[in-house]
Order: structure tokens, then C-alpha cells, then sequence
């Protein structure tokens, strides 16, 4: 189990495990839906775009793990020592992970070629990752405190200068 003693997970990497699998066993059969393909003339750039997307995702899911080191984890744990990493993706964001992990789910509904399945796996990762997000940024508030709470007045969380 990624549960850890002292986690302040909340639940979270179930949510994201859940919500991700049932809406992935939803998206592959609507993708043979005819009337929730994108039309046939855009099924190869559509495709491209998804598996860019998916390689795009994983490159940032990748930096991200190497930026935290140990700090990756599979549960929102957080500790007093912890540092608040602001190199890289996370100069910018202070959750790049999940709008890696986003990018890497619309990827694979728009290779897919269904707009819906597109859609439903873009918002789902949205607001599974939203849900972690706060899970986590509790935890680190609580472990880390201030250093933290200046880290998120100055980052977006998931889009550079949105949101």
C-alpha cells in the first residue's frame, strides 16, 4: 500500500485510482461510437495531437519525479523537514505533476479519436487531481507552513498564469 503512517492522504490516491479506471472503462467503448468520433478526414492529425499529448504529459510526469526525488509519492504525505522545490516545472506551477497527469489522460482520449472520450477523460483527471491537490496542499501547509503558503501566492496550480 502507498499509505504511509502520519499520511494525510484523505483518501486521495484511491480517488484518483477509481475515478481514473472507471472513467478510462467508459471512454474505450464510447470511442467506438460513431456519432462521438471526430470526423474521419481529422482521425490522423487527431491521433498525432493524442500521442503528442501522452509524450508531452509523461516528459513533464518524468521531470516532476526527478525534481521531488523522494518527496514523489504515491500518497499526500508531507513532512516538517520537507524542502518546497522551486526549480524547474515548479518555478512556474506548484502542482506540474497532475497537469502532466491531465495532459496524459486527454492524450490518450484524443488518440483514441472520440471527443467523448476525450472529454471525459480530461475532466475527470481535472477533478480527481483538484480533489488531491487540496488534500495535499493541507498537508503541506500543516508539515511545511509558511515557506509553503509564499510558494502558493506566487504559482498557479495547474495552468501557468489560469489556474
Amino acid at each position: 500500500s502507498v499509505r504511509r503512517a502520519g499520511s494525510r492522504d484523505a483518501g486521495s490516491y484511491r480517488v484518483i485510482v477509481l475515478g481514473m479506471g472507471l472513467a478510462s472503462l467508459a471512454a474505450f467503448p464510447l470511442a467506438f461510437a460513431h456519432r462521438l468520433q471526430f470526423p474521419a478526414p481529422w482521425r490522423a492529425p487527431v491521433f498525432g495531437a493524442g500521442v503528442a499529448l501522452m509524450g508531452g504529459g509523461s516528459l513533464l510526469r518524468r521531470h516532476c519525479w526527478r525534481m521531488l526525488g523522494a518527496a514523489f509519492t504515491g500518497d499526500g504525505q508531507a513532512h516538517a523537514e520537507q524542502r518546497v522545490v522551486t526549480a524547474g516545472a515548479y518555478a512556474v506551477l506548484r502542482h506540474p505533476s497532475y497537469t502532466a497527469g491531465i495532459l496524459l489522460n486527454a492524450g490518450v482520449g484524443v488518440a483514441l479519436g472520440s471527443w467523448a472520450s476525450a472529454l471525459l477523460l480530461t475532466i475527470t483527471a481535472f477533478a480527481v487531481y483538484v480533489y488531491r491537490m487540496t488534500v495535499e496542499e493541507r498537508a503541506l501547509l500543516a508539515a511545511i507552513g509558511e515557506p509553503y503558503r509564499a510558494f502558493m501566492r506566487t504559482r498557479k496550480r495547474l495552468i501557468p498564469y489560469v489556474y
